[in-house]
């Protein structure tokens, strides 16, 4: 896998991170590049907070963690951090505090923050043994940095005219969507356009076929192939139009990495979640499951996955799948995603819906 640093570390201690991290990833057998080819698989993105310079990538599967320094945490970490990472049109964000002085080789304690773009928030410290640290660094970031995205679609016109205005399934599908609204599990306090200048929204529609950050999503099942799903980027608690808000997944073609939907020919089709091919896994292995929803909020005593893979990875998918496939009721799963948020599944969405009114958590566990 190759990587590459760009921009300034214009701080000791950014030089000591940039520097620490190049030996680690070396170490590990990743091939340093002077500079970013098309496809280059890991760009280290070293900028300032106040002015991030973002990277356009050329490819889907190039990952990108920008790096700043800050000299203290901020009040309202995500509130001051997260638009640092959308503006650097970044897949992570590593933010180094220096802490308290020890005796040590550099004489700080340095804490490394990290920032996802689901809202995760976590933290490595560096204490005498630099090495660890760096291998710590090196570990949360290796599985996102390798994981495959699966968030192409692929639209035919050819949804049957009686299903253009939905069924009593997308009714209950827009039920679901009003009763998680009610419960504030919808949140979406970054919008893009307001973050993101007009080139730089432009740039991410295109590469990502986001229309913006709306959390969460929820899907119920059509017939054995197919399923309704919430699309991306829009107000899950006001969802409407067939092929717009609402689509049906008729399958995934793997050849091409491709999520297959049915759409209206009259109506131009916004993207699925990126979360669709979690869906269909957990969908096609479980006949029993009816229903599935995805919200940034917990529940106690539940299995979690090991790494908080970015959405709509494959990885991510694959994970939830297997948590699922052990639960002792693959149809009333509740799997947590670390750092993250809750995947539920349900014979039918009163039956999620039932469930996660008394137990769901609001807030995330961050470790």
């Amino acid at each position: 896998m190759d990587f590459v640093m760009i921009g300034q570390a214009d701080t000791p201690g950014l030089r000591w991170f940039r520097q620490g991290l190049w030996q680690t990833l070396r170490a590990h057998g990743y091939i340093f590049q002077e500079e970013p080819t098309p496809d280059i698989r890991l760009v280290l993105n070293f900028t300032s907070p106040n002015r991030p310079r973002p990277f356009r990538r050329k490819s889907q599967g190039t990952f990108v963690a920008s790096i700043v320094e800050l000299p203290e945490p901020p009040v309202d970490f995500l509130k001051t951090c997260y638009p640092i990472l959308v503006r650097a049109l970044s897949n992570l964000l590593i933010v180094l505090i220096p802490g308290t002085r020890i005796a040590s080789s550099n004489g700080i304690r340095w804490e490394a923050h990290f920032v996802t773009l689901e809202l995760g928030h976590y933290v490595e410290t560096c204490k005498e043994d630099e090495a660890d640290f760096f291998e710590r660094i090196f570990r949360r970031l290796a599985p996102l940095a390798q994981a495959r995205l699966v968030i192409n679609n692929e639209f035919h016109p050819d949804l049957p005219p009686e299903l253009w205005n939905g069924n009593e399934r997308t009714e209950k599908l827009k039920e679901a969507g009003r009763f998680l609204a009610s419960l504030n599990l919808l949140p979406a306090p970054f919008p893009l356009e307001e973050i993101l200048p007009p080139r730089d929204f432009q740039h991410v529609k295109r590469l990502y076929g986001l229309g913006g950050l709306s959390y969460g999503n929820l899907s119920v099942r059509e017939d054995t192939e197919r399923f309704w799903m919430s699309a991306s980027g829009v107000d899950k608690g006001n969802l409407q139009v067939i092929g717009r808000d609402i689509l049906l997944v008729k399958g995934y073609d793997a050849e091409r990495n491709v999520i297959l939907l049915s759409v209206p020919p009259h109506i131009e089709p916004r993207r699925v979640s990126v979360d669709a091919i979690e869906h269909w896994m957990i969908y096609r292995e479980h006949p029993q499951v009816g229903a599935i929803i995805h919200v940034h909020a917990w529940m106690e005593g539940i299995p979690v996955t090991a790494v908080n893979y970015p959405c709509g990875t494959w990885e991510l998918a694959a994970e939830v799948a297997e948590l699922v496939r052990r639960s002792p009721d693959p149809a009333r799963a509740v799997i947590g995603l670390r750092n993250h948020g809750i995947t539920v599944t349900g014979r039918d969405l009163d039956d999620i819906m039932e469930r996660l009114r008394d137990r769901v958590i609001p807030q995330v566990p961050m470790e």
